[in-house]
């Protein structure tokens, strides 16, 4: 189809540059997640340079692999490589959020939005390393917003205003700001350390659908392949819960992209939110927080 050769032809460009570019330089988690009760094997994980976190909404792995409204998203796990045993934790979708950034579900089994969490997240570990963090959310109004909702933007996906010792920050709170400002601080080499980009309630599939998305992914995350920022980095994409209890939380589909990533790979073992935040963690040596402690890291697909 016209459309996917249009997607193949940029991502073949995005790998180009990519290699070009790499070869120049607390509290539990929900009752119904699925953690591994031991420590996981050692896993070698690159020390990125950068670390983005791209979270779309609801959708279970079969809805999106081989879905031919989803010709980026299958294109990019062809390319790159995919998680094929990842599971998200809970329902619905704020505990999800908050494994992915804490470890832990916090004990929260709503989508509260005045609720706040006593407890150490990413904020904390990577500040402690002297690494930076940013939040870019679609739809927010302006950095350090901490209201339920704006149009669009929903507060029930943006983890970090729900860490008592970021809402009580105003440096930390501002470190949540429009998604708009994420090209602004590519294009001035600013991309902090981690970057987690929250799309809007339409773009991440929540409301809309699943070919909304996928453009929304060809017309965002595709360029930002490319970006030099990325040279030793990577992306990884997820969505927060499915539709069924797999693991807690439903199979989800899950990716990592990037020039740092073995072309065409997979990883097959069992892993969920706690495993990717074990993995950035692992990457950077930062404290493991929470579940990630036993959580499976992601391996076996990195260039180096």
């Amino acid at each position: 189809m016209a459309g996917e050769s249009a997607v193949a032809r940029r991502l073949a460009l995005a790998l180009a540059l990519g290699l070009i570019v790499a070869g120049c330089g607390g509290g539990g988690g929900s009752a119904g997640s699925t953690v591994p009760t031991t420590a996981p094997p050692s896993v070698r994980v690159p020390a990125f340079t950068h670390v983005v976190l791209v979270v779309f909404e609801n959708h279970e792995a079969t809805s999106i692999a081989g879905n031919p409204a989803a010709p980026t998203f299958n294109a990019l796990a062809r390319r790159y490589a995919t998680m094929t045993d990842y599971d998200a934790v809970a329902h619905p979708s704020l505990p999800n959020y908050l494994a992915l950034v804490s470890g832990s579900t916090q004990g929260i089994s709503s989508d509260c939005t005045s609720c706040i969490v006593e407890a150490r997240s990413l904020a904390d570990t990577l500040a402690a390393a002297g690494k930076t963090w940013k939040t870019y959310a679609e739809g927010l109004p302006y950095p350090g917003f901490t209201g339920g909702s704006a149009g669009r933007y929903a507060k029930k996906h943006d983890p970090f205003l729900y860490f008592r010792d970021v809402v009580d920050s105003r440096a930390r709170r501002d470190r949540v700001v429009p998604f708009t400002r994420l090209a602004r601080d590519l294009a001035g080499h600013r991309l902090p350390d981690f970057s987690l980009v929250i799309p809007n309630l339409c773009d991440d599939m929540h409301d809309c659908s699943v070919a909304t998305g996928d453009a929304w992914l060809e017309a965002h995350v595709v360029p930002l392949l490319h970006s030099p920022e990325l040279r030793g980095g990577v992306v990884f994409v997820v969505f927060d819960e499915g539709t069924s209890d797999a693991g807690g939380g439903g199979r989800v589909e899950a990716l990592a992209l990037g020039p740092t990533v073995r072309r065409g790979s997979r990883f097959a073992k069992a892993t969920n939110h706690y495993g990717l935040l074990r993995t950035i963690e692992d990457a950077w040596a930062l404290p493991r927080l929470g579940l990630s402690r036993t959580a499976t890291p992601v391996g076996r697909i990195w260039r180096r």
